[in-house]
C-alpha cells in the first residue's frame, strides 16, 4: 500500500468515530494520531496527557506546547502505577501495569466527556518488540489507528513530516523506569536521579541521552555522532 493510500486510510478510520479521546505522550506516534484526529474530526478530540514520576516534566511542557501550536484541547491527568506493589518491583512486563493505570484512568476522562472511543499511537513496528502495554490496550478495548492503517515507523515519520509537524524527527523516548533493569525495584528517588543526570546533558545539547541505573553505578548511552562532544567544556571530567 502507497503512503499515500495509508494517510487516506488513516483519516478515513478515524473518521468513522465521530469524536475520540488521544492517548498523548507528545511523541511523534501519538501526535500524529491526534494531528489527524483533530484535521477529520473537525476539533471533536480531547488530548490526554498522563503526568507522573515516571515521566520527565521537559516531555510534558513539550506535550503542552505540541497542542497549544495545534490548536487542541489538552487534559494533563495524574496517574498513580507508582502506588501500584506489582509495577514497583519491576517485572519484565512492567509496561502492563503502567498502561492498564493510564488506561483505567482515560476511560474516567471519556466518560466524564461523553466520547466514546480513546486512541493510542501504537504503530505497526511496536507489535514486533517485547511491548506489554498492548496487552492492555487490547484488554481496555483502546483503538490503534495507526497498525490497524499498517503505518510503520517510517511511514509516520513521513506523513508527520509532510503535515508539518514540528516533532517529525523527534527520538523515540522510554520512560524513566525503563532505565532501571528489570527486578530491581523502581522508587522515586531513583526516578529524579535519572531524570536530573539526563537533564545535565540535555542542556548541554545532546539530542538523545540514556542513563541506566545500576545502584551505585550509571551507564551513560549516547548517540556515536555525540561521543566527542564529551570531551568538550569538561564534560567528561564531570561525567566521571
Amino acid at each position: 500500500m502507497l503512503l499515500q493510500d495509508k494517510r487516506l486510510n488513516l483519516k478515513s478510520r478515524i473518521f468513522k468515530l465521530e469524536s475520540a479521546v488521544v492517548a498523548f505522550s507528545g511523541g511523534i506516534d501519538s501526535t500524529l494520531v491526534l494531528a489527524v484526529a483533530n484535521e477529520v474530526l473537525s476539533g471533536r478530540v480531547l488530548a490526554v496527557t498522563a503526568k507522573s514520576d515516571s515521566v520527565p516534566e521537559r516531555e510534558l511542557h513539550a506535550a503542552q506546547e505540541l497542542t497549544r501550536a495545534l490548536g487542541i484541547k489538552h487534559k494533563i491527568i495524574r496517574t498513580e502505577e507508582m502506588s501500584s506493589p506489582n509495577y514497583l518491583k519491576n517485572p519484565v512486563n512492567r509496561c502492563y501495569y503502567c498502561k492498564s493505570e493510564l488506561y483505567a484512568k482515560l476511560s474516567i476522562v471519556s466518560s466524564q466527556y461523553k466520547i466514546t472511543n480513546i486512541l493510542n499511537g501504537i504503530n505497526l513496528d511496536d507489535l514486533g518488540d517485547h511491548r506489554p502495554g498492548i496487552t492492555a490496550a487490547k484488554e481496555a478495548g483502546i483503538i490503534s489507528p495507526l497498525v490497524e492503517s499498517q503505518l510503520n515507523k517510517q511511514d509516520v515519520r513521513n506523513l508527520a513530516r509532510d503535515m508539518g509537524l514540528s516533532n517529525w524527527e523527534k527520538p523515540a523516548l522510554a520512560c524513566l523506569s525503563s532505565r532501571i533493569p528489570y527486578g530491581q525495584p523502581v522508587t522515586t528517588k531513583k526516578l529524579s536521579m535519572i531524570d536530573e543526570a539526563e537533564e545535565v546533558f540535555l542542556e548541554e545539547g545532546f539530542k538523545e541521552v540514556r542513563v541506566r541505573h545500576f545502584g551505585n553505578m550509571a551507564r551513560i548511552e549516547l548517540l556515536k555522532t555525540e561521543i566527542p562532544s564529551l570531551m568538550k567544556n569538561g564534560l567528561y571530567e564531570k561525567t566521571i
